[in-house]
């Protein structure tokens, strides 16, 4: 009987052993490397590199669905990091920030944060994503949800410098976006 037990429970110790080492293995996900804007601009500083900057406020239904599926998808992280500094900037947010010198504060009569403000060009509109290049000048913003596909075919058209020579419209009607 005893060694009946010990065979069961051997046998059981190596059937487990085993089924650990056939799993899959789940490699980490890339996430995106969210920084502030003023740790944007000063990164920028040493290395310049466009910014995404994703304006939300923390009752926007939209800007959670982004963050939810859009942001978390692993090809737009590693893509965002290795092309932008991606900055998540509360709209309603009321703690100062400074940029080149310049103090941006929350505005109570727009109760709105005068950075999104800024960079909205005071069309309040969320979630908007903007997206600034390597000297933090506005290249646009663009608001309302994107999805995956939509945010990806932005990011390589201001990553790769397409607008600078052709019209959102026309990339996409010309460019093989993977």
């Amino acid at each position: 009987m005893k060694f009946k037990i010990y065979f069961f429970v051997l046998n059981l110790a190596l059937l487990s052993s085993f089924t650990v080492l056939v799993k899959p293995i789940n490699p980490v996900k890339e996430k995106i490397k969210w920084v502030t804007l003023e740790e944007a601009a000063a990164l920028s500083k040493k290395e310049p590199r466009k910014m995404v900057v994703d304006v939300y406020t923390d009752w926007c239904g939209w800007c959670k669905v982004m963050d939810k599926k859009t942001f978390t998808d692993p090809e737009i992280a590693k893509y965002v990091n290795k092309h932008f500094y991606a900055v998540k900037l509360d709209a309603e947010g009321k703690a100062p920030i400074t940029v080149n010198g310049k103090m941006y504060k929350y505005n109570e009569q727009y109760r709105t944060h005068e950075a999104a403000l800024a960079l909205l060009k005071g069309q309040l509109s969320y979630p908007t994503t903007v997206y600034l290049d390597e000297r933090m000048a506005i290249i646009t913003p663009v608001p309302g949800y994107l999805d995956v596909p939509n945010f990806k075919t932005l990011l390589k058209y201001f990553a790769e410098n397409h607008y600078k020579n052709k019209s959102f419209q026309d990339y996409t009607a010309t460019a093989s976006v993977k």
